[in-house]
């Protein structure tokens, strides 16, 4: 299984060529979009080098979902306490965007280390952004504390229209996933290939991961949600995470994979498809390939048979 990393590559090589070459560069202005349709548009004049402007689209949230100016709920106070002084927020953003900000690449600290760490944390915006509500929750878990949205479901955009519930409670918070796919086979995929993620958690090996159950209609915990928020094609997935898996450094891990635990799904289906059509064509292939021996092989015996013939 492979899991989606939470730097940008495509922010963080821009952030890196344009910190080696600030006095010698060119005006950049690219965008570029990622997964789950979050979209990144990084400008750099050389008027200024040293100070690049990233504006950030974010995925359109559902009715249910909680936000602040077209943000989700604590994205301010995560942005300042992640980059501090390098960054700063526009007000407002740049049109057909949610999020610009200003990075001050001079106020970048001296020590190699942690200016990489910084760059990375910087190239890491979507999950510092579309990742505050849900580390707000989880860290209140960690601290064995609940807010007043104990015991009902708070709706999370991470998808375009789309959500997932958490609902915390003291001494555990459970995450559900209604799964949604377009494509008729991508249901399929999807509904086998969660059932079967359902029964590998009940492996030894995997006795400390959370807790997890599929079932294919709305479970308990969201009795309250909205009734056009638990329409799932696919079913629903269930995670219940408890203090151990948000214990220190933890925490932003477990954050970001139920972050794109969605997206994760979504891209093993599509490699499942595709290595299933692979060898369809191989097997394809291979028939073919019998069957024309097969005819050579018959034009063969037919010529011993009949032998030569002439022509008067």
């Amino acid at each position: 299984m492979i899991l989606l990393q939470s730097p940008s590559r495509f922010l963080l090589q821009i952030l890196h060529d344009r910190l080696l070459s600030q006095d010698k560069g060119v005006d950049i202005d690219c965008q570029t979009v990622e997964f789950d349709d979050v979209r990144y548009h990084i400008q750099v004049s050389m008027r200024n080098p040293k100070v690049l402007v990233l504006s950030v689209a974010l995925p359109l949230p559902p009715e249910e979902a909680a936000s602040f100016d077209g943000l989700p709920f604590g994205a301010i106070e995560a942005i300042k306490a992640a980059y501090g002084p390098v960054v700063q927020i526009l007000d407002p953003p740049k049109d057909g965007f949610d999020l610009t900000l200003k990075i001050n690449l001079a106020k970048l600290p001296s020590d190699e280390e942690q200016k990489n760490a910084i760059l990375l944390q910087i190239a890491s915006i979507r999950e510092v952004v579309l990742g505050a509500p849900l580390k707000i929750l989880l860290k209140n878990l960690s601290m064995k504390t609940v807010g007043p949205e104990a015991g009902q479901p708070v709706a999370l955009v991470h998808r375009p229209n789309e959500s997932f519930f958490v609902v915390p409670q003291a001494d555990k918070a459970t995450v559900v996933y209604p799964m949604r796919f377009l494509d008729s086979i991508d249901i399929v995929l999807a509904t086998s290939f969660l059932q079967e993620f359902v029964e590998a958690r009940r492996t030894a090996a995997l006795n400390n991961a959370p807790a997890c159950m599929w079932s294919q209609s709305p479970p308990p915990e969201l009795k309250g949600a909205p009734e056009s928020a638990l329409t799932a094609n696919a079913g629903f997935v269930t995670f219940v995470v408890n203090p151990r898996h948000v214990e220190g450094k933890k925490l932003d891990r477990t954050v970001w994979n139920l972050l794109t635990f969605h997206a994760y799904v979504s891209y093993h289906v599509k490699c499942s498809e595709g290595f299933m059509h692979t060898r369809m064509r191989r097997r394809v292939d291979t028939l073919i390939q019998a069957l024309d021996r097969a005819k050579s092989d018959a034009e063969k015996l037919k010529k011993m048979v009949t032998g030569p013939s002439f022509k008067k």
